[in-house]
C-alpha cells in the first residue's frame, strides 16, 4: 500500500499557512481597526464601509489557514472558529477593540490550524490566552506596538504552542 503524501502537514507547510493566514488576518484586522477610528471622529470618513469589508474578510481568513493546512474537516473547523470569534472576540471586544481582536482571531486558530497528534487543545487556548493577555498590558502602555502586533500574534501563537508540544513529544537522544 502506498501512502498519501498529498495530505501530510509538513513544518514548512504549516509555517506557511500560518503566514497566510497572518496576512489575511492582518488586512481584516485594519479594515475593523480603522472603522473604529473612523466611528469615534466626528469628521472623519464613514466607517461602514471599512467594518463591513473587515467583517467579510474574517471567514476568509479561517478558510485560509484551514484550507492550507489541509484539516479533515475544514468547513466544520471554519464554522466553528466563526462562532469561537464572535463568542469570545466581541465581548472582549465591548472592553477593548484590540485585545478582543486577538482573542477572537486566536479563539478560531486554536480549531482552523489542522492539528497533530502530539498537538493540544490546551496549549493552543495556554498560547492564545498569554497573548491576548500580553496585548491587553501592551494597549495601556504602548499602544502602538499593541496596534501592530496584535494583529501578527494570535495564529504564530498557535504555531508556536504546537512547536513546543512537538519538542516535548521528541525523545531526547543521549549526549
Amino acid at each position: 500500500m502506498v501512502s498519501d503524501d498529498r495530505n501530510v502537514l509538513t513544518p514548512r507547510r504549516k509555517w506557511f499557512a500560518i503566514a497566510i493566514a497572518t496576512v489575511a488576518t492582518l488586512i481584516s484586522y485594519s479594515f475593523i481597526l480603522f472603522a473604529f477610528v473612523a466611528g469615534s471622529t466626528e469628521d472623519g470618513p464613514d466607517p461602514g464601509p471599512p467594518l463591513a469589508l473587515g467583517l467579510a474578510l474574517v471567514p476568509f481568513v479561517f478558510l485560509v489557514a484551514a484550507f492550507l493546512t489541509r484539516h479533515s474537516r475544514a468547513s466544520v473547523a471554519v464554522l466553528k472558529a466563526m462562532g469561537l470569534w464572535l463568542v469570545i472576540g466581541i465581548p472582549i471586544a465591548a472592553l477593548d477593540i484590540v485585545t478582543g481582536l486577538v482573542a477572537g482571531f486566536g479563539a478560531g486558530a486554536v480549531v482552523t490550524v489542522r492539528a497533530e497528534e502530539e498537538h493540544t487543545t490546551k496549549s493552543r487556548i495556554i498560547a492564545v490566552s498569554l497573548v491576548a493577555v500580553y496585548t491587553l498590558v501592551l494597549v495601556q502602555f504602548a499602544s502602538d506596538a499593541a496596534l501592530v502586533g496584535g494583529a501578527m500574534l494570535p495564529f504564530l501563537a498557535v504555531g508556536v504552542a504546537d512547536s513546543v508540544m512537538e519538542r516535548k513529544s521528541t525523545p531526547s537522544q543521549p549526549d
